[in-house]
């Protein structure tokens, strides 16, 4: 009685959840039969198996490193003019802050070992 006043209070919620089981179950079946993925790259060449003779000379290595490069900086959502410039704002201030804060702290903690040590001056 308190499982349907909580739910809603309607018997077809049972029946509702059954069915996402029954589907939940059927997806189950169907991602065994899919192939796991090996990684999170764009490039395909990392899916294939190496053989001794098929080793990549240094420049097919950085050739490879620039194209997945290139790939990952289309990827990239590149802020407009106003966003930057806001930004760029938002550091300057921050780092002015921090800088102040710093400083005084700085200042405090000479004074404060110039009165405990004495002034040799």
């Amino acid at each position: 009685m308190a499982d349907n006043k909580r739910r809603g209070g309607d018997a077809d919620d049972d029946d509702r959840l059954n069915d996402d089981v029954v589907s939940d179950a059927a997806d189950d079946a169907t991602d065994a039969e899919e192939p796991v993925a090996g990684g999170g790259t764009a490039t395909r060449e990392r899916s294939r198996t190496r053989t001794e003779g098929d080793r990549v000379g240094l420049f097919g290595r950085i050739a490879r490193f620039v194209r997945e490069v290139v790939a990952e900086l289309r990827k990239v959502i590149w802020p407009t003019r106003k966003e930057l410039l806001t930004y760029t704002g938002v550091v300057i201030a921050f780092v002015a802050v921090m800088l102040t804060i710093v400083a005084l702290l700085d200042y405090a903690f000479a004074k404060g070992v110039l009165w405990v040590f004495g002034n040799p001056s």
